[in-house]
């Protein structure tokens, strides 16, 4: 008979190992099935994603920085790096990570079965290893955090080598010459700042007519200028449709938003727009589960299914497709699996970080956003070239910016471009959580000097009480 399973998890991305430590936590039986080689765990995240993603930017901007050092009084003779060993450092994070995530595994006993899942119908998952064998999982409750993966876009099919998607480009033995990025999301702006720090001239290509739309304007307006100083080139409300490859590199073109033609040449072009759900083969067909037009599937606020006992979470759903999302919604499930009381996600607290270089972050309401739903908005903004510590560090562009409402003072959404913009947004996230008012987030008491300052002195400024500036 085959072993049952209070709940099996399919894929150990952030969403679906996050929601199999939880779940023992609070005394589920759990199994947790990964298609990776050799049981690796984490994920697109942790393998293809945000870590490694991130020790590349980390190791650009620390090449960057040094660049720069005569401004500190320090000198540096011969700067150069190796690309090789930049990866091997990459890798080698990659690696710990997915061992950390394994350990995790172990250390709350959660049975991992490492093969491809497929539910064959109610409460029977099938596993299929690499062998050709297969195996049936009895579950009482199923959880799909199978992720996403890089969706084609026709007319610009990557072949690896002179057009390369997001998984691609991690894998590169050398820094290319020149590169024409597509698509100016968090992948985009990510890569253009890593590879341009590393002296590959960078163009970044939008459709619509700002870099990074999905945040506040005047951010998107201050990285496009930091980006033009760094010398990062941008062009927005451009169209490519066309790709041509040769043997020296590419060249796209397209049009304007005015329907003047563009075009481009690089020795690369990195496909950076367009993931999609990961359902192939899932075995949905055998269930009541519904996918919505847009491929994602269909779940109430507590992430449960038109088929009972089955819940999705991460990119599959319609939710933003982030990490720390994907780890809540797992958590969310599992604790009410075993009787717990549980909220459903507020969805406008969910923080949002881009860590290019300067960095972005940002929660709640854009400035627009909130006008647009009827509030009467105060703003306070307070940039870094006013901070002492940011001085001190040489990272003076970007700033902080508040919105609030004047009614109430409550904060509505605080956007952030500039140092550590990534890590002071947690406190804004626990200061929206507890319904902060501007007036009690600008008479907290900072320490100094810190970046964390601009933070309360923009709050002070919803007021026109900022001291330093």
């Amino acid at each position: 008979m085959a072993e049952q399973f209070d709940v099996v998890i399919i894929g150990s991305g952030p969403g679906g190992y996050v929601a199999a430590v939880r779940g023992a936590q609070v005394g589920l039986k759990v199994a947790i099935i990964e298609k990776e080689p050799e049981a690796k765990l984490g994920g697109t995240c942790g393998l293809r994603g945000c870590i490694p993603t991130k020790a590349l930017l980390n190791a650009a901007h620390l090449y960057e920085k040094a660049q720069h050092f005569e401004n500190f009084g320090l000198k540096v003779e011969g700067l150069s790096y190796d690309f090789a060993k930049v990866q091997e450092y990459k890798s080698g994070v990659v690696n710990k990570n997915a061992a950390g995530v394994t350990y995790l595994m172990k250390k709350n006993k959660v049975t991992v079965f490492n093969g491809f899942g497929k539910i064959l119908g109610k409460g029977k998952v099938e596993v299929a290893y690499a062998d050709g064998k297969k195996e049936t999982v009895e579950a009482k409750n199923i959880i799909i955090a199978t992720g996403s993966v890089v969706r084609p876009i026709p007319g610009f099919e990557t072949d690896g080598k002179q057009v390369v998607n997001s998984d691609q480009i991690l894998e590169l033995n050398t820094v290319p010459k020149s590169m024409v990025v597509l698509g100016s999301g968090a992948v985009g702006v990510e890569f253009a700042s890593v590879y341009s720090r590393f002296g590959c001239e960078t163009t970044v290509v939008e459709l619509l007519d700002r870099i990074v739309p999905l945040e506040d304007a005047e951010v998107s307006k201050e990285l496009e200028r930091s980006f033009k100083k760094r010398g990062i080139k941008c062009l927005t409300g451009v169209k490519m449709d066309k790709l041509e490859k040769s043997k020296s590199g590419i060249k796209v073109s397209g049009k304007d938003s005015k329907g003047k033609d563009v075009a481009l040449e690089a020795e690369m072009l990195l496909v950076a727009i367009g993931r999609m759900p990961y359902l192939d083969k899932l075995g949905l067909e055998n269930t009541k589960v519904v996918v919505n037009p847009r491929g994602t599937i269909k779940v109430n606020e507590y992430c449960e299914t038109d088929e009972p006992g089955i819940f999705a979470i991460g990119d599959v759903i319609d939710t933003a497709w982030l990490a720390h999302l994907a780890s809540k919604e797992g958590i969310l499930v599992v604790e009410k699996l075993a009787g717990k009381k549980v909220e459903p996600v507020n969805h406008r607290l969910v923080p949002n970080c881009t860590y290019c270089d300067p960095e972005v972050a940002s929660v709640g309401l854009t400035e627009a956003k909130a006008r647009e739903e009827g509030y009467d908005v105060k703003v306070g903004k307070f940039p870094f070239s006013a901070s002492g510590k940011a001085r001190i560090l040489g990272e003076t562009d970007g700033f902080v910016k508040i919105v609030a409402e004047k009614k109430y003072d409550e904060v509505l959404g605080v956007h952030i471009i500039g140092p550590h913009a990534t890590e002071l947004l947690a406190e804004a996230c626990v200061a929206m959580q507890l319904e902060t008012t501007a007036d009690e987030l600008g008479r907290t008491i900072h320490a100094h000097p810190t970046v964390s300052e601009s933070v309360m002195e923009a709050a002070e400024g919803v007021h026109d009480l900022t001291i330093h500036m």
